[in-house]
């Protein structure tokens, strides 16, 4: 597998990963499946220990982003962001191929391919190695949709927000309600406190910054979408 150095938030479906490499961790990102699903592997620079955000698809691809030497990355962790079947497709064969523990939270956990080892909430904390990641839940694209944020000591804070928003908007839902319950939690959750150089990793497409989405906040609220 190829993986470009140069991390820019982009990466094209069937192309190569790219990598971030922070002091504590490595972040590499990869397009997979029909319906240009991003995963992202964060792996602990000290212990090798891995952790993947959604195993969306694609077994073979996933695989390979371990590499085959004998010091490849160990995954020890799969978080599912939420329940869609567009992020679970590979779950049940990497977990099974890695005997790594898989996590979600309670509200989507009955509708995964396999029951989670470990339930989240709002406001837990997971780990990758000696990586402290805290767990956020959003409610709106599904009940118990997480977003992942690893805040770098010596840097920006860096979240991984599933479907629950992306550059130009939050996720999609289904009623009014919804709507309402997932602006109000990306408001309060993330932009109420999280800085404007928080970089953001969405389910599909291109990376953003929360200050760069943050004028749009008010648009967003009044379109209703």
């Amino acid at each position: 597998m190829d993986v470009l150095e140069n991390y820019t938030g982009h990466v094209d479906p069937e192309g190569p990963a790219a990598r971030r490499t922070l002091d504590a961790l490595t972040i590499t990102k990869i397009s997979v499946g029909p319906m240009d699903n991003n995963a992202y592997l964060l792996v602990c620079r000290s212990t090798n220990e891995a952790l993947l955000i959604d195993a969306a698809n694609d077994f073979e691809r996933l695989s390979d982003l371990f590499g085959h030497i004998p010091n490849r990355p160990r995954l020890r962790t799969i978080v599912t962001t939420h329940q869609h079947a567009d992020h679970w497709q590979a779950l049940g064969a990497l977990a099974g191929a890695h005997g790594a523990n898989t996590v979600a939270h309670e509200l989507d956990a009955a509708v995964l391919p396999v029951p989670p080892d470990v339930l989240v909430d709002h406001g837990d904390t997971i780990n990758v190695g000696e990586v402290p990641l805290s767990i956020i839940h959003l409610r709106g694209h599904t009940p118990g949709s997480i977003a992942v944020v690893y805040d770098d000591p010596t840097g920006h804070p860096h979240l991984f927000t599933g479907d629950s928003l992306f550059p130009g908007g939050v996720g999609k839902t289904t009623s009014a309600d919804n709507f309402a319950s997932l602006i109000n939690d990306v408001e309060d959750r993330l932009f109420a406190v999280l800085p404007d150089d928080t970089w953001f990793y969405p389910g599909h497409g291109d990376d953003s910054t929360l200050g760069k989405e943050r004028p749009s906040l008010a648009e967003w609220r009044s379109r209703g979408w």
